[in-house]
């Protein structure tokens, strides 16, 4: 049952929270202090606006690596119903063609959340683009 999903997420989950917050924190604190949050100071606009809308993009750079990494290696380190145990059976008899499987799986969610979190700067910051055949 899916009841049995929510103390390993909480626990996993846990441990980077703190670090999370703390990387969020000094990154809005360094961008606070950035030209072009003096300028909408400047103009009048509020707080909450200058950070919903100004400085919460580009502090979020830094917080969206560190959490796609913690996300990839939550993944590769918690025990999936099933794949760890294979792993760890297969790891002690030997087994090498399960070994290679269950690792090569494992590789493969780790990229495609590297892709993610590579493809979320082009929305993070308007100063980084994807690809075009405009680029060479």
């Amino acid at each position: 049952a899916w009841t049995y999903y929510i103390l390993p997420a909480v626990t996993l989950a846990a441990v980077s929270t703190a670090y999370t917050a703390r990387i969020m924190r000094s990154q809005l604190v360094e961008v606070m202090n950035q030209d072009y949050i003096r300028t909408a100071k400047a103009k009048g606009l509020s707080k909450r606006s200058i950070i919903f809308h100004h400085a919460l993009k580009n502090a979020l750079i830094p917080v969206v690596t560190y959490i796609g990494m913690d996300f990839g290696a939550m993944l590769a380190g918690a025990n999936w119903p099933g794949i760890g145990q294979m792993t760890y059976v297969a790891i002690t008899q030997r087994d090498w063609p399960i070994v290679m499987g269950s690792v090569t799986v494992i590789v493969f969610v780790v990229m495609i959340i590297n892709l993610i979190v590579d493809v979320s700067y082009a929305f993070l910051d308007p100063r980084i683009r994807l690809g075009s055949k405009s680029d060479k």
